[in-house]
């Protein structure tokens, strides 16, 4: 994997923003927009899953959470919402990334909250998943010491993993929740 934004317009290049989306919020658009300018993405594609296989099931339908997806969207085109695990029969991001890579034209870049970085470890397969795509960590308040301290950083190749600093939005689905 060439070293992150060197190979700026060889590929079609997507950004894939994974999660339950329990409650959509704006943190999720902020980090969408971000990865979008700065790495200059074709699309960011808002993959919801049924369950976390790391958390509980949420009580939320899956319509429900597409809507409301697309309501904290509103009209932007390059932002899509949707739901794969039917098509790909698992919720596994490396099968997802598989399904896509079928496309040759593409290039991937992965984009995740500093906490889900403290646990990607115990991703299904976590090292391929680095190997398939470029991986941008958003940096989440509180997190940022324990991410660059985790496991997972210092086990992956840094050609494809990004730490990416910026005006965090501090809000969270969990919190969400509660209200």
């Amino acid at each position: 994997m060439a070293k992150l934004g060197s190979n700026l317009n060889s590929k079609n290049r997507i950004g894939i923003l994974g999660g339950s989306f329990d409650p959509a919020h704006k943190g999720h658009l902020a980090i969408s927009k971000k990865a979008i300018k700065k790495f200059k993405l074709k699309k960011i594609i808002w993959a919801i899953t049924e369950k976390n296989p790391l958390k509980k099931k949420s009580a939320t339908s899956i319509p429900d959470r597409i809507n409301g997806c697309k309501k904290i969207i509103k009209s932007n085109n390059l932002i899509k919402v949707k739901f794969y695990e039917k098509i790909i029969k698992s919720n596994k991001t490396i099968n997802l990334i598989n399904h896509l890579k079928r496309d040759k034209s593409i290039e991937i870049y992965f984009l995740m909250g500093a906490d889900n970085l403290v646990n990607f470890h115990k991703w299904h397969k976590f090292k391929l998943i680095s190997q398939k795509c470029n991986i941008l960590v958003f940096d989440r308040h509180g997190y940022k010491k324990n991410s660059l301290k985790s496991k997972t950083f210092k086990q992956l190749s840094k050609t494809n993993l990004e730490f990416i600093e910026f005006n965090k939005v501090n809000i969270s689905s969990s919190q969400l929740r509660k209200i």
